[in-house]
């Protein structure tokens, strides 16, 4: 009797397109994981994940559902569809939250290249802060915001894309008034308060990265947004690495995209923004070329408008996206 039943629950388990070694699949989470990304980590994305994973370990979690270091928790059988050796959903990714999760590659443009994506300052640094009226304006929330919208646009072209800084939660947002948090993680691990150890973590990241990435053409990008006196207004504006010339090149590339855009878009307007060597501590210790852009000044009520709405976000990450196409045809034709 007792082998009969169970072969009957093999029977009703494999009904649900899992078997009882799966069900019994246990992982321990990395520091600063959360549910979302330790779950994607083991190929298992989406909301009926999340669920099961949460009814499965319900006493185990922290408040909130946290995950807590050291313990041993139960996954989530794969489902059969994804139980094959190819277990990573293609042209899907989580970050960029449920709506826009799945996207389409619509061109080979980018084809063979790899970026390394990092909005600045998040976890403890909200960096630069504006205001409107009694609404806070956080740096990190609205470059968080655009370096998705470019990571997005790039790998629908093809490339190859790491976004360096993460938001379990917060995907691409429309709305003006982006909430603040301090979620973000540096790929999972824990953001450092320290901001030289902040730096040289996501330094560490991308240098890990590039020395894997068989790519030949690998670029990274660091967004930021400046601040200043209220009254001074300014355009989009790039530092490159002061001893590289594809750094200088990139950063050229992107201005010169800018004001082309600016200029049909905009006629009559003009673009002041500059191009410039720095000695900034992430341009010193990234390997690849790399290019630092300042989105304008978050305590100006003009320079505001270009971050707070997300049609001018999305503007801002389809003109990066162009000026990355830009210099990797160059590149291609050396």
């Amino acid at each position: 009797m007792a082998h009969i039943r169970y072969i009957l629950f093999v029977l009703l388990l494999s009904l649900f397109g899992f078997s009882p070694l799966q069900a019994q699949e246990k992982a321990t989470p990395k520091s600063g994981e959360g549910i979302t990304l330790f779950l994607k980590r083991h190929n298992r994305v989406g909301a009926d994940y999340q669920k099961e994973f949460i009814r499965l370990n319900k006493k185990k979690l922290g408040k909130g559902n946290t995950l807590l270091l050291g313990v041993k928790y139960t996954l989530p059988p794969l489902h059969q569809k994804e139980s094959s050796s190819s277990t990573k959903r293609k042209n899907y990714e989580p970050l960029f939250g449920k709506a826009l999760a799945s996207y389409k590659v619509t061109s080979s443009d980018l084809k063979g290249a790899c970026f390394y994506l990092v909005s600045g300052h998040g976890g403890p640094d909200p960096g630069a802060i504006g205001r409107i009226g009694s609404v806070e304006l956080h740096e990190d929330e609205y470059a968080y915001d655009i370096i998705l919208r470019l990571a997005r646009n790039l790998m629908m072209r093809g490339a190859k894309a790491h976004i360096i800084i993460q938001d379990a939660k917060d995907g691409i947002r429309n709305d003006r008034y982006l909430k603040n948090s301090k979620r973000e993680t540096c790929m999972g691990k824990p953001i450092p308060y320290n901001q030289v150890q902040r730096l040289k973590q996501r330094c560490d990241k991308i240098n890990a990265l590039y020395k894997q990435d068989k790519n030949v053409y690998k670029r990274a990008i660091f967004i930021h947004v400046d601040s200043r006196s209220k009254s001074h207004q300014t355009d989009v504006f790039f530092y490159h690495q002061n001893s590289s010339a594809a750094s200088k090149r990139l950063a050229k590339t992107m201005r010169s995209t800018f004001h082309q855009k600016y200029k049909k878009h905009q006629p009559g307007r003009g673009f002041s923004g500059t191009v410039k060597g720095r000695n900034l501590y992430v341009l010193k210790n990234t390997k690849p070329a790399s290019v630092f852009v300042e989105l304008g000044n978050i305590q100006n009520r003009f320079d505001q408008q270009r971050i707070i709405l997300s049609e001018n976000r999305q503007a801002l990450a389809n003109w990066l996206c162009e000026g990355f196409v830009t210099d990797y045809n160059r590149y291609k034709k050396k």
